[in-house]
């Protein structure tokens, strides 16, 4: 008898704890932590006769070495790790790398190689060779598939740009679309450039729709340096794009980015003037809370001290560049690092 009672007791101990964890405690619920930086002419030291890269090499008007990277390397690095609250990012987007060797080194040279990312890249037809990337972390997000979509025109506009990339994933077993973007620069006049930027809003549009099609509850999100504000056309009547959410699904967007214009933020400051390029866009699928749901409290424009200097010709801040001119100035880049959060559903208590 004594010992089919201790048997008991052993059971006990041994199928309470369990039980408890079961129905006592929740299980941590994980959050997909998102950053977009534009880096600002992230190039290696070397020329590459393939492109208009030579200002960023140690004899060009740069002087650009490996000690200058390396210092930039590090201060990239700490960006994105304050956007993302202190830890490494479930998935980043970048504009203004040069190419895979200068991601490779990124990962390698910081402590970004502790947190195994994997990396989505292609050369761009960019005359100065600067390209869009995406790393995800290997061990919280399962890639699917991904393809880089050609950002060009024809006849009077006639021109290419960087590719969109466009990143499919499992992220807590759900499928998100990731979009990549840098719109065409405005560096030779706003009107003379307005029109290719309306053409890569009609391609991301267009891709959309396709998406759309084969799936309505499809849930996207765009990240990028537009080279446009969202209170502009190529957003609200060209992509489709809404502040708030007005409807229950379809082809709206949600811009989560025009809240930082109604608070007199900005991500690049311009002659004394704040503007919005860098954004994050999503489809209404991605707002619901069924399942993964963006966090619009938590998207946010990283203003950290290292990322400012003071502007003494307009007075406030400004973002701290690596470069004034040609001049060497030692800051990291002229836009300022985005985030935003990607929650899991809460479960429900039955």
């Amino acid at each position: 008898m004594r010992a089919i009672s201790l048997l008991r007791v052993w059971l006990f101990l041994l199928i309470v704890p369990f039980t408890l964890e079961l129905y006592g405690q929740k299980k941590p619920i994980k959050d997909y932590r998102i950053v977009f930086y534009n880096t600002e002419n992230l190039f290696d030291p070397f020329d590459d006769p393939a492109t208009n890269d030579g200002e960023y090499t140690p004899g060009g008007k740069c002087h650009w070495t490996m000690s200058r990277l390396d210092q930039k390397v590090m201060m990239v690095y700490r960006a994105i790790i304050s956007a993302s609250n202190g830890e490494f990012p479930d998935i980043i987007g970048l504009a203004e790398i040069e190419n895979l060797w200068i991601l490779e080194y990124l990962l390698k040279k910081s402590p970004f190689k502790e947190a195994n990312y994997g990396i989505v890249h292609k050369e761009s037809p960019d005359p100065r060779g600067i390209d869009v990337a995406m790393l995800y972390r290997k061990e919280t997000v399962v890639p699917i598939d991904f393809e880089f979509i050609p950002v060009h025109g024809n006849g009077s506009s006639n021109f290419s740009s960087r590719d969109i990339l466009r990143f499919k994933a499992q992220l807590n077993k759900e499928t998100i679309h990731f979009f990549v973007n840098h719109w065409p620069s405005r560096s030779v006049g706003y009107m003379e450039t307005l029109e290719k930027r309306n053409i890569a809003a009609r391609i991301v549009r267009r891709t959309i729709d396709s998406l759309l099609v084969i799936n309505p509850q499809s849930k996207l999100l765009l990240m990028g340096d537009f080279n446009a504000t969202p209170d502009e056309d190529c957003f609200s009547k060209i992509l489709g794009t809404t502040a708030q959410a007005k409807s229950s699904g379809g082809k709206t967007l949600i811009n989560l980015s025009q809240k930082w214009m109604d608070e007199g933020l900005g991500t690049i400051r311009t002659r004394g003037r704040w503007e919005i390029f860098d954004q994050f866009i999503c489809s209404y699928n991605l707002l619901n809370v069924n399942g993964l749901h963006i966090s619009q409290r938590e998207t946010i424009i990283c203003t950290e001290d290292f990322l400012m200097e003071e502007d003494k010709r307009y007075l406030g801040k400004k973002p701290f560049r690596t470069y004034l001119g040609p001049v060497y100035h030692g800051g990291v880049s002229d836009h300022l690092p985005i985030s935003t959060v990607i929650k899991s559903e809460v479960p429900r208590v039955r």
